[in-house]
């Protein structure tokens, strides 16, 4: 191959990978309100000023949680996200969790199905896993 052909196809290979690299990382948005039946939405939820809080008898309707940036906030919980790796669809969320009992690292892996719904996986029981959909308020 000459010298021009080499350059050539060096020159097609490094555009190529320039127009693949450009291309963004998109990065799922997590936050807001979810809970494992929409209809309950209203009894779980509700909104103080741009603020989503749990309601008062919440805990009688269901289950759910809110993520607010690094912050995810259950009933009876309150964690840090530490760290968070996304390969595809899959997340992993390490987080540092406290009840009014103790401090715990606790591991969320969330498989995104739509914009709007997401699948915790239960590592530790093989096969169980707890869909989530997004509230809206």
């Amino acid at each position: 191959m000459s010298n021009v052909g080499r350059l050539s196809a060096f020159g097609v290979v490094l555009f190529g990978s320039a127009i693949l690299l450009s291309v963004p990382s998109q990065a799922i948005e997590l936050t807001g309100a979810w809970t494992t039946q929409s209809d309950l939405c209203k009894l779980l939820f509700t909104k103080k000023g741009d603020q989503i809080a749990f309601t008062d008898l919440s805990d009688f309707y269901g289950s759910g949680f809110i993520i607010n940036g690094k912050q995810i906030k259950a009933k009876a919980a309150q964690c840090t996200i530490e760290s968070r790796t996304q390969h595809g669809n899959n997340i992993r969320l390490a987080s540092s969790c406290a009840t009014g009992i103790m401090t715990s690292s606790v591991v969320f892996n969330l498989t995104v199905i739509d914009d709007n719904n997401i699948s915790r996986i239960i590592p530790e029981v093989p096969g169980m896993s707890m869909n989530y959909t997004r509230c809206t308020l």
